[in-house]
């Protein structure tokens, strides 16, 4: 019996993984997350550069000093590269304290006056340019609006902005020291506020200072009455004693979430491949033929096993692919020091992930191949999924609130709910769960894997020679009990 259910099992893996949509299929997967992964990053990359003017109504003015403000790290990158070609500048304010003294100030006059074309070239070779390839502003003087009065110059700036030459524009108030009336933000973009965003930080810094200023508080004193309080984030480690949390502890107990998400793909795509292929054979009467040489129950079991060294065979791949990802993330993403390979590799979640894959796999697939022996058509087993898609649908949604409360009431009695168990307690790993509580899940589990296995054994044997009309669920209940 064991040997024609192996050769069975041999016979539906090697019809599989001989086929390029298969390897297509698990390439796929990558591409995907690469796809998901980078797309911000490239779409970003392709954004037009956003150009804008400003009209600085302000006594006395503050729009240059704003825009020095914003602009620091374009600052210090403009410094960096003049000093290779011998011109010496002094250096930049650090970030949080605001540039006004004469040596930023003719740094940024320098950087004003160097010719586009060289200014571009500059831009492009250097990495430290970072606002200057996203925000590029337009002088009214280039705009030969500043020999118009302000009101004249909004207009004639709406009016470029309506006609799409012109992004956005800014208007700063007559008194910034005492209200903030007349700053306004004109753009028909009501989306992007990356600029708007920008922008106001830097005049948020400038005005806070002239308020400072005016109001004759010390800079030790306003620094400190605007520092900002931010807790450190500390734990109890294993001896007892409070200590600084590192990057990969926080990283290890948001990993189950991906595996998590891993597994649901697994058990959800491969289970779907026994479905589908129980189905096919049956209408084409493959497993007339088949039934002539093997057991209903071998059928059933080799189908099963053989479907899940295809799904094994899949799993080893994409780990595979993330392990050549986490090799070359480092190379290609510069400052990237994300422990990824000591989460991959932490032996807590790779054995869970094993085990839970297997348990949720053959649960679902005894369900699946059970519907499969029944239907005829794709279309007739697509509506018998409904239920089961569903029962697949509540740990995917309940994975960010149990890895946030692994321990919480939901989480354990999700735990205690078979269909669910796999997912929960993989979503748990890091918390982790007491070991009774593994043992207990484990346990009931196993058992209802058996049942599982039994029950569909019962449908399988029964449904898989019928054609025709479905049978209805009072029939199907009527198998169960045959002994």
């Amino acid at each position: 019996m064991a040997n024609k259910t192996l050769l069975v099992a041999q016979r539906e893996y090697l019809e599989n993984v001989r086929t390029k949509t298969f390897w297509l299929g698990i390439l796929a997967v990558p591409v995907l997350i690469i796809i998901s992964l980078g797309a911000g990053w490239v779409l970003n990359k392709l954004k037009e550069v956003k150009t804008y003017a400003v009209v600085d109504n302000s006594e006395p003015t503050i729009g240059r000093r704003v825009e020095m403000t914003a602009r620091q790290g374009d600052l210090r990158a403009f410094q960096k590269a003049m000093s290779k070609t011998g011109k010496a500048f002094a250096a930049v304010p650090d970030k949080g304290e605001l540039p006004n003294n004469e040596d930023t100030d003719r740094l940024y006059q320098a950087m004003l006056d160097m010719p586009a074309t060289d200014m571009q070239a500059m831009v492009e070779a250097s990495k430290g340019f970072d606002k200057a390839k996203k925000f590029q502003r337009i002088s009214l003087s280039e705009l030969e609006l500043d020999h118009l009065e302000p009101a004249e110059q909004e207009k004639a700036l709406a009016k470029l902005v309506d006609d799409e030459k012109l992004f956005a524009f800014f208007t700063l108030g007559k008194n910034p020291t005492k209200d903030l009336e007349g700053f306004n933000y004109v753009s028909n973009n009501l989306t992007d506020r990356e600029l708007r965003d920008w922008y106001d930080n830097a005049a948020t810094q400038v005005v806070q200072s002239l308020r400072i200023r005016d109001a004759k508080i010390p800079r030790n004193v306003a620094q400190r009455l605007q520092e900002k309080v931010e807790f450190r984030e500390k734990n109890i480690d294993d001896t007892g004693a409070i200590s600084d949390v590192k990057v990969s502890q926080k990283a290890n107990k948001y990993a189950p979430v991906a595996f998590v998400y891993l597994l649901w793909i697994a058990v959800f795509s491969i289970a779907q491949m026994l479905l589908t292929n129980t189905v096919e054979e049956k209408s084409i009467r493959i497993m007339e033929v088949l039934l002539s040489s093997v057991s209903p129950s071998q059928l059933m079991s080799g189908k099963i096993w053989g479907i899940a060294a295809t799904g094994l065979t899949m799993v080893l791949s994409w780990v595979g692919f993330a392990l050549i990802g986490v090799w070359l993330a480092p190379m290609i993403i510069s400052g990237f020091d994300f422990p990824l390979m000591a989460v991959v590799g932490d032996p807590r979640y790779l054995i869970s992930f094993v085990a839970y894959f297997m348990a949720g796999y053959l649960l679902y697939a005894a369900v699946l191949v059970a519907i499969g022996s029944v239907c005829n058509t794709l279309k007739e087993a697509q509506n018998l999924m409904q239920p089961v898609i569903i029962m697949l649908i509540v740990p995917l949604v309940a994975m960010i609130p149990i890895v946030q409360e692994p321990n919480g009431l939901v989480a354990k009695v999700m735990s205690y709910i078979p269909l669910f168990t796999p997912f929960t307690m993989m979503n748990r790993a890091g918390g982790p769960p007491e070991t009774y509580e593994y043992v207990i899940t484990g346990i009931l589990l196993l058992a209802t894997v058996i049942f599982a296995f039994k029950a569909a054994g019962k449908i399988f044997r029964v449904g898989v020679l019928m054609t025709g009309k479905p049978p209805k669920l009072r029939e199907i209940f009527g198998w169960l009990r045959q002994s």
